[in-house]
């Protein structure tokens, strides 16, 4: 049974930092393809980073780029979210999603609130 931890989340200022982490069981990060949405209120869930392949390769969403670094520790199975210069158009509900390279299944974290608040 896979399940996707996500955690990290929390208060945080304008311009302040947090990282995020998404831990797995079941699954192994590094043959899978992983990502972060998020999903603000009112409004649809949106990619933030991901990984396009087990490579390494990365994607972010424009609002985002070069603010936000996805990275994975293989050796612990944890993706991070690492999150600077935070912004109140931020404030989202946070989750991590993780699909197997051999199975269409995509599994999803239980989120994590992440507001940025002055």
């Amino acid at each position: 049974q896979v399940q996707l931890v996500d955690s990290g989340g929390g208060l945080v200022q304008p311009g302040g930092s947090l990282r995020l982490s998404c831990a797995a069981s079941g699954l192994t990060f590094s043959d899978s393809i992983v990502s972060w949405y998020r999903q603000a209120p009112g409004k649809e869930r949106e990619l933030v980073a991901g990984f396009t392949n087990v490579r390494g390769t990365t994607t972010y969403a424009d609002s985002v780029k070069g603010r936000f670094t996805i990275s994975r520790d293989n050796a612990k199975n944890i993706v991070y979210l690492q999150m600077n210069s935070l912004s109140l158009e931020d404030t989202a509900v946070y989750f991590c999603s993780a699909r197997r390279l051999t199975w269409p299944t995509v599994y999803w974290g239980q989120g994590t609130q992440v507001t940025v608040s002055s």
